[in-house]
């Protein structure tokens, strides 16, 4: 990157110094020179944003401007049989310009719909090399299971982080509540995390849409633009991108398709945390998230027990399990937890082994 800057400074000096010694158009040493370094700068800016462009739009708008110019061309006969010379020079020159415009302008903005991969070759690897950037937005960052997920390589290409999502990441961090607050800074950290990550290239990239709103369609179109594919685990970003033919990467899909099935008749151990809506109920939580409805549970809140599940819920948008916590189930067990202890404390065992040693030997 450093080298890439050397190259641009030198040669708005030479552009510069070029200038001010041929002093073009009849103008003094010092107005050249400056003339020139403007020139050089608006060069190397144009060059710049030149690098944020696809492949696909870069060939369209080539496209565009030359038939704009063909167009121009055969216009400009049509001009020279019924417009004056004077007025005709400009009009030339304004249909010249308009033409080569408008040309450029539709061309770029058509050119997503090209299909590079079916010419081979160097266009066709384009795509291919497109498809290994994947977007993650807010609520994947947030959820953090992404930076397990990269840790065990299965995540591979580049991940790109849009500008807009770390403005919204940082607006969570900043809230009021404390709640929100924590979120945004776990977020923040799990962005960090990521970035330590050596097998991994994270890309922020400055792309905005001003005329959309919402985060969601922006990383919708981000992801139209790179041609590749979402991370999420927003069920409704999820619909919306498969309704507009964008490819998502779904965490909440991935933990389902990875986790144990817990079977009704089974039990578990929950810390129960809360109070469930309806009639005493108690709720708890999963390590990995996933909520466990407790029924005849409430009393229990703030405390560890055994349930058995009666049913599991499981959709794209997460898990949800059913269970039952039995009070008489507790009961029985602590006499016979109370039996076990005496057993593993009580000496009277081995005095009685002792005593009937002695016995037979004498």
């Amino acid at each position: 990157m450093f080298d890439l800057a050397v190259v641009r400074a030198i040669f708005i000096i030479v552009l510069a110094v070029s200038a001010g010694y041929l002093e073009p158009f009849g103008l003094s040493w010092w107005q050249s020179g400056a003339g020139g370094l403007i020139l050089g700068a608006c060069i190397i800016f144009f060059e710049i944003r030149l690098e944020q462009i696809s492949l696909k739009r870069l060939i369209g708008a080539a496209f565009g401007s030359v038939m704009g110019i063909l167009g121009a061309f055969l216009m400009s006969l049509v001009l020279d049989k019924v417009a004056p010379a004077p007025q005709g020079r400009f009009l030339h020159l304004v249909l010249l310009l308009w033409m080569t415009y408008v040309g450029l302008i539709v061309g770029a903005k058509k050119g997503d719909m090209l299909n590079l991969s079916a010419l081979g070759g160097i266009f066709g690897g384009e795509k291919s090399s497109k498809r290994n950037f994947k977007i993650l937005d807010t609520s994947v960052i947030i959820d953090g299971r992404i930076a397990d997920i990269a840790e065990t390589g299965f995540l591979d290409g580049t991940l790109v982080i849009p500008q807009f999502v770390l403005r919204e990441l940082q607006l969570v961090a900043d809230s009021a509540d404390s709640m929100k607050r924590n979120r945004g800074r776990r977020g923040l950290d799990i962005l960090q995390r990521i970035q330590k990550m050596a097998h991994l290239t994270v890309q922020i990239v400055e792309d905005d849409f001003p005329a959309v709103r919402e985060v969601d369609m922006k990383l919708i179109e981000l992801a139209k633009v790179y041609d590749c594919k979402v991370v999420t685990n927003d069920f409704n970003l999820n619909k919306v991108a498969q309704l507009h033919g964008v490819e998502v990467l779904n965490i909440n899909e991935l933990a389902n398709s990875l986790k144990p099935i817990v079977l009704p008749g089974e039990t578990m151990r929950v810390f129960i945390l809360k109070e469930g809506k309806e009639y005493n109920q108690g709720v708890a939580y999963l390590d990995d998230g996933t909520m466990v409805v407790v029924d005849n549970a409430k009393k229990m809140i703030s405390k560890t027990v055994d349930i058995a599940v009666t049913s599991v819920l499981q959709t794209t948008a997460g898990k949800m399990i059913f269970g039952k916590w039995d009070e008489r189930m507790h009961s029985a067990s602590g006499p016979e937890k109370h039996d076990r202890q005496a057993r593993k404390t009580d000496p009277q065992p081995m005095t009685n082994l002792g005593t009937e040693k002695t016995t037979i030997e004498s």
